[in-house]
């Protein structure tokens, strides 16, 4: 174990007592690397403020940036964010670090939350953005600092005229902080990685002020991120009304483990303050910035759901790009997959080779669309109110008309059924049904915002996304073609930024997952409908998937104005095809 290591494991927990450890008579060894040394450059700290915010309208706020003396404005430096100011003497340290060697030469910007101040502070408080800039998840925190603050210090000069100048390399930059703070660095890699991907975090608040208590479940399911994570809390930590911060670092800590992150962490006896922090804190930018400049990469997962289904040299690969808004997914028996360029009123094609062209040149707003066991391509046509099919030639026939559909499944039989959303908030959603003679029925009705569909592999269970919340439901196909026993039944994760999880296309493979387009990513369901791993796409939209390609096994995903595909180890079950048992689930 290198010697760094051994001290900071050991020597706060056997060369202490216990009674050193009470809440207000912490003592430990101070790392030489925490005080001015002599002969090492110095580097100097510049105050300033900033109230331009966009993203947290009227807020005032001071930051500060350390420039270390080694910095040359000839390319841009690593950065060091850290909320609520300076904290564990990291100028000093820093200085100490970088002579050494033991961190690369890095610009530290250390920022306190937002405050918008009242009218009248005599007679009125400030609103104290505190809380909610550092509790609350989702990417504005991260937003902040990329598109404004950051942007900001750039504008900024060292007191000899240096310019600053940033790393805008993920593998570059750090974050910290304590408490509130500690989450909120977290956060912003979690939801950042490719602009912050070295974290510490001292008394971090993973617990139910803001969402983040579902942290150690979401690290679970989500494909690992190469983030490097380093922990430090204290159990005399405070245990108060949003939960029990010793035991909700733990479990943090427990579930990067299961992940395969590179995490560290040293717990010790302390209470909530900055005291164990200061302490490791040369430790702690040892360790993280060791190797560098290697890049960080996630291990191994302990996820099950996730080994089964992901090949490690397979990842996302662009399809096409710049699209004004692309949907509706669909494999033919070939393995060629169609996708609408909504915006622009075009489906494209894509072999089995990767090759893509245009399959036809006016699709009037199609949406959804599905092959059907007939070979031909089924669309839901905004523009005219009609289901409408394509053949090889692309000469459409018109199959039923009379509703304005969204998304569409034919299932082996001939089939079709098709969701009407409640459109611009108005009316009622339905779930149409088109038997093969032409004949429509409204089959279920009442979703607040009936969106993608699917049949389970059996081709026995209707799939509907209802995209206002976090639901698909699931229904019993009857022998007519009719629905019963409709129940709310695969639960999604829902973003804190949005009041629902946004489902909408689906599609399954056969083996039985559903593999749900929502907020997050593509979630991805076991039969009794719970989310077992969720997959990021590269630009983190998504709003329909497909399994299509040879063999079947490669996954398309239409995201904004992008397409992306990516080699799976399991099958897609089609529609189309022959319906087939999937194996018994484990309950």
């Amino acid at each position: 174990m290198p010697a760094f290591l051994r001290t900071l494991f050991f020597v706060p927990l056997l060369m202490l007592t216990a009674a050193s450890f009470a809440q207000n008579d912490e003592q430990y060894p101070v790392d030489p690397d925490s005080k001015p040394q002599p002969d090492v450059p110095k580097g100097e700290v510049l105050k300033f403020s900033f109230e331009r915010s966009k993203i947290f309208p009227g807020t005032y706020r001071d930051y500060w940036v350390y420039v270390p003396a080694q910095y040359k404005a000839d390319k841009p430096a690593c950065v060091w964010v850290n909320q609520d100011g300076i904290q564990n003497e990291a100028p000093t340290v820093f200085d100490n670090l970088i002579h050494k060697g033991d961190m690369p030469v890095t610009i530290g910007v250390f920022v306190m939350h937002g405050r918008v101040k009242a009218a009248d502070g005599d007679a009125a408080l400030d609103r104290f953005n505190r809380s909610y800039e550092y509790d609350g998840l989702g990417d504005n925190y991260a937003r902040f600092l990329l598109e404004e603050l950051l942007p900001d210090v750039e504008t900024k000069t060292a007191s000899d005229g240096r310019k600053i100048l940033l790393s805008k390399n993920g593998n570059d930059r750090g974050i910290g902080g304590s408490s509130s703070g500690a989450v909120c660095a977290f956060t912003a890699a979690w939801e950042r990685p490719d602009a912050f991907q070295r974290v510490f975090s001292s008394i971090g608040t993973y617990v139910g002020l803001r969402g983040a208590h579902a942290y150690p479940t979401l690290i679970r399911k989500y494909e690992p991120k190469p983030i490097r994570i380093f922990l430090q809390d204290g159990e005399n930590d405070l245990n108060i009304y949003g939960g029990d911060w010793w035991i909700a670092n733990q479990a943090l800590e427990r579930s990067l483990v299961f992940s395969g992150y590179d995490v560290t962490h040293v717990w010790g006896q302390g209470g909530h303050n900055g005291k164990h922090a200061t302490a490791v804190f040369p430790d702690a930018m040892r360790w993280l910035w060791r190797d560098w400049p290697e890049p960080i990469k996630s291990g191994p997962s302990k996820n099950d759901y996730l080994n089964d289904l992901v090949i490690d040299s397979e990842d996302w690969e662009l399809v096409g790009e710049g699209y004004r808004f692309t949907e509706g997914p669909a494999a033919n028996a070939k393995g060629e997959v169609v996708f609408n360029d909504v915006g622009n009123s075009k489906t494209y094609k894509v072999n089995t080779a990767g090759e893509l062209s245009e399959f036809l040149a006016d699709s009037k707003r199609g949406d959804g669309q599905a092959f059907g066991p007939d070979g031909r391509l089924y669309t839901a046509v905004g523009g005219t109110n009609q289901i409408v099919a394509y053949d090889d030639n692309a000469q459409p026939t018109v199959i039923a008309e009379g509703f304005r559909g969204n998304d569409v499944v034919v299932a082996h039989n001939g089939n079709i059924y098709a969701t009407e959303p409640a459109w611009g908030g108005t009316g009622e959603s339905n779930i149409w049904l088109i038997r093969p003679d032409g004949e429509k029925q409204v089959v279920d009705k009442g979703l607040k915002f009936s969106n993608g569909l699917t049949l389970s592999p059996d081709q026995t269970l209707l799939y509907v996304a209802d995209s206002r919340t976090h639901w698909v439901y699931s229904y019993t196909i009857a022998e007519d073609g009719t629905l019963k026993n409709k129940q709310r039944y695969f639960w999604l994760h829902e973003p804190d930024t949005a009041e629902d999880a946004g489902p909408d296309g689906m599609c399954v493979d056969k083996d039985g997952r559903l593999y749900v387009a929502t907020r997050l990513g593509i979630q991805v369901c076991d039969q009794p409908g719970r989310v077992h791993l969720i997959l990021p796409t590269p630009n983190g939209k998504v709003s329909n998937v497909c399994f299509g390609g040879e063999g079947g096994t490669t996954l398309f995903a239409t995201c904004g104005d992008k397409v992306f595909k990516r080699k799976l180890k399991v099958s897609g079950a089609q529609e189309w095809d022959a319906p087939s048992k999937p194996p018994v689930p484990r309950l």
